[in-house]
């Protein structure tokens, strides 16, 4: 019997219901306006708050992908309850949400093994991270397979891992950004990181900056490495959708490109 991991997500993060969550989706992906960076896409960085507070944001890094897309995609992100060192893969078969059930890739599961992932769900149990961009992948793919990935602290591990994937999958990096300080306060860490990004200097970014600083951090080194051109597509914060600026949380969308 195949192993199939339930949404934890789904009612809290976004939509429950698959009608409503596949017409917020839609509305999202097409209400966005993303850059088209020139060269071949190899990354993007996505956040992964509420639909309410990120989804805009979100749907501006999955629009730059085409409709009705054939992926493979590996997809990293932070654990937020389960301690972790070096990178937890799925054991699961797939991974359901109320769009449907995606299977997990197994070919993409070896590669990350044989680079020194461990097959562990504890951490994936509870977590929402990479979960709550499932959707907007189901929407903008005919065919979609993941691999839903968490990332601890070992960035040599996280460039390695990535090096291993990178020829096969669709990097996605899921984060959020500065966490929890005014609007004007966020809005300038926000860009001190999305200029580091943009450097692709993984040494610029600081655990508070982003939840997802080890996955993050990691994509800059491998994209350092790889030559690849980072466009900055998006940047808000919680503000743009709540209008509570008392005390917000950063958001940003980024596409990876090789032009060589």
């Amino acid at each position: 019997m195949s192993a199939i991991r339930a949404p934890v997500a789904a009612g809290r993060f976004y939509p429950g219901d698959p009608a409503e969550l596949g017409a917020l989706v839609d509305r999202l992906l097409e209400a966005a306006q993303p850059s088209r960076p020139a060269g071949a896409l190899r990354a993007l960085v996505a956040p992964h708050a509420g639909y309410v507070y990120s989804g805009p944001v979100a749907a501006t890094a999955f629009a730059t992908l085409p409709p009705r897309a054939e992926l493979r995609v590996a997809l990293l992100g932070p654990s937020h309850f389960a301690p972790l060192r070096g990178a937890a893969v799925t054991g699961a078969d797939a991974w359901r949400t109320p769009l449907g059930v995606v299977p997990v890739d197994r070919g993409l599961r070896a590669a990350a093994v044989a680079a020194g992932a461990v097959i562990e769900d504890g951490p994936h149990r509870e977590d929402h991270a990479l979960e709550v961009e499932l959707p907007f992948l189901q929407r903008r793919a005919a065919s979609l397979g993941v691999l839903p990935i968490a990332v601890g602290p070992d960035l040599d591990h996280a460039a390695a891992l990535l090096t291993a994937l990178d020829s096969e999958a669709l990097i996605v990096v899921s984060t959020d950004l500065s966490h929890y300080h005014d609007d004007r306060t966020a809005r300038a860490l926000d860009r001190r990181t999305a200029e580091a990004v943009l450097a692709l200097d993984a040494g610029a970014i600081r655990d508070r900056d982003a939840c997802g600083a080890d996955a993050l951090r990691g994509l800059l080194l491998h994209a350092r490495r790889s030559g690849w051109v980072c466009t900055l597509l998006d940047l808000a914060t919680s503000a743009d959708t709540s209008g509570d600026a008392r005390n917000v949380v950063g958001y940003g969308a980024f596409a990876f490109t090789a032009t060589a």
